[in-house]
């Protein structure tokens, strides 16, 4: 006679069936709940405080403004529109500019070479360092007393006492190439991260075929670099719109505004200004600015699509 399979009691297996289904969601809520808490109600708060008047050194003017804060973005304050055209204008300057570094970057580090280990930690290095300290050292090379303006003009390029950061014809590329200095190893990095993962048994077929170097790029490296192109692309333009520690210590918005990005004027407007309500209101703008320009970027792009 067949023995009968052992079966467990009905209250048993509804217990033991339902704990393995819920622990994944108990085990990330502690997360999950400081996430919401760091991230929704910083939102909320300058949702809120956008349609506030809110000066600390007018409080007699605090309290509520609906849209008030809005129309003067759009209407009446002419320096937004300026900051919002130079926050374009240094993003796209910076985003190319470091895309085509990073990319020739990891393609040379890829190669195999004798101390590959030491150039790839001598690339990589910049991105370890603080904007702050970044700031500093490209500060003293730009002093017109000790850094290289001053040697330049001992070998008869230029003159003595010219500061690159105080002259508006200067002033932006200064500011770029500082901020390129800390930004292509970004860029090298994940480059570098997907070329590893490209097969080389497609570079061996190719060249049997016959294909050289520049169409074995464009048909094979770049069609497996997309979706990693597209993504630091957009990251990395999400953080140079928000760029703020390396402008605000190289060239503090200046000279004349000129480099003052949008996040740089809401921290000018809030921190030295104490409006914040309107600064608020600049927020809320920037991050509906920045949540459409993904959003059709990914959309235009076909991020995760097929690269055929």
């Amino acid at each position: 006679m067949a023995k009968q399979p052992r079966v467990a009691p009905r209250g048993t297996r509804r217990r033991t069936g339902a704990t393995p289904r819920r622990l994944p969601y108990l085990l990330i809520a502690p997360a999950g709940l400081l996430m919401l808490g760091f991230i929704a109600y910083p939102m909320l708060s300058v949702l809120y405080y956008s349609l506030q008047n809110y000066n600390v050194t007018k409080p007699w003017r605090n309290g509520y403004a609906g849209f008030e804060n809005f129309t003067r973005i759009f209407t009446d304050d002419p320096q937004f529109w300026d900051a919002l055209a130079f926050s374009g204008k240094w993003v796209v300057t910076e985003v190319l500019l470091q895309l085509v570094l990073g990319v020739a970057l990891a393609l040379l580090v890829n190669q195999t070479f004798i101390g590959r280990g030491i150039a790839r930690a001598l690339v990589f290095s910049p991105w370890a360092v603080s904007g702050v300290l970044t700031t500093t050292i490209w500060m003293l090379l730009y002093n017109p007393s000790t850094g290289i303006s001053r040697y330049l003009a001992d070998a008869g390029i230029g003159t003595y006492g010219t500061s690159v950061l105080s002259d508006t014809g200067t002033v932006f590329w200064a500011a770029v190439l500082a901020e390129l200095w800390r930004g292509v190893p970004f860029f090298a990095i994940l480059i570098l991260a997907d070329l590893q993962s490209i097969p080389k048994d497609l570079y061996e077929a190719a060249s049997v075929d016959g294909a050289g170097r520049a169409r074995q790029f464009f048909h094979i490296t770049l069609p497996h670099l997309k979706d990693a192109i597209v993504l630091s692309t957009l990251l990395r333009g999400v953080w140079e719109f928000n760029n703020v520690d390396l402008l605000y210590t190289l060239t503090g918005g200046g000279p004349a505004g000129q480099t003052t990005t949008l996040p740089l004027y809401v921290a000018n407007t809030g921190i030295n200004g104490h409006d914040f309500g309107y600064a608020s209101a600049l927020t809320t703008v920037a991050f509906v600015i920045l949540l459409f320009c993904s959003i059709l970027y990914l959309r235009l792009s076909k991020f995760g699509g097929d690269t055929k």
